[in-house]
């Protein structure tokens, strides 16, 4: 009993430091901490247990950076991104339920490998209107629920919109708070809202509500350009690994 106290204090401990650094990283650059958390808990907890408990993390980190940022945040973006995100992650989440995992975690690989891909796709000029977040929410709820996250496919209309700092930081985490609520539903409903998830995720709050604080305070001093290619590499590695079959 002992040794089984022992592993799970030092897995928790270990998840903890892996959810504080990505808090912080999420909240100087904006996105990637959510995709980069994610192979983290496959590999500790499994896929189906990973992506819960993801969300309620990701709850607790972008709650932290929409009040931190409360004064900039966009609500009508965030409107119009939820009328299309909320249905889709309702459709993923009933997905990840029933989904056999070996795929899955092959998707995901395909998955975190492709947002470097897109990202480096270059983009027609112009900034986007409004209702083009409907379509940017629907395929981000459905997404995020399979997946977990998908900040770093987003991201890039929130910039091109014209949002920056604390605007695109606090718009895009209120955007998101509407998906995870919903997949919280959907994963109650689905029984994957378990005893040891949500507890989990309650003793992972800490560190990602430290991060989330800690990155406010240094977003003005570090570049944004390394923080993103440190996130490219780790996306890289982490897709490579999946597809390896090391998670």
């Amino acid at each position: 009993m002992t040794v089984r106290w022992g592993t799970l204090v030092f897995t928790l401990v270990l998840a903890s430091v892996a959810a504080f650094l990505l808090a912080v990283l999420s909240a100087v650059a904006g996105f990637g901490g959510g995709v980069l958390l994610l192979p983290v808990f496959v590999a500790l907890f499994g896929l189906r247990f990973a992506v819960p408990m993801l969300t309620l993390t990701q709850l607790s980190s972008n709650g932290a950076r929409v009040w931190l940022n409360r004064g900039a945040v966009r609500w009508r973006i965030v409107g119009w991104f939820a009328a299309g995100a909320v249905p889709l992650a309702v459709a993923g989440g009933l997905l990840l339920t029933h989904a056999p995992l070996s795929p899955l975690k092959r998707v995901l690989g395909v998955f975190l490998i492709g947002v470097v891909v897109w990202r480096r796709l270059p983009r027609r000029a112009g900034p986007p209107r409004e209702r083009t977040f409907i379509g940017v929410g629907a395929a981000s709820g459905f997404g995020s629920a399979l997946f977990g996250s998908v900040g770093p496919l987003t991201a890039p209309f929130f910039l091109a919109y014209g949002l920056a700092r604390a605007a695109y930081i606090g718009t895009e985490a209120a955007a998101a708070i509407t998906m995870h609520l919903t997949k919280i539903a959907v994963y109650g409903a689905g029984d994957l809202l378990t005893t040891r998830v949500l507890l989990y995720g309650a003793a992972l709050t800490p560190a990602t509500l430290a991060g989330a604080w800690v990155g406010k305070k240094v977003v003005n001093r570090v570049s944004d350009h390394t923080f993103v290619v440190l996130v490219e590499i780790g996306l890289v590695v982490a897709g490579l690994l999946l597809l390896a079959g090391f998670s």
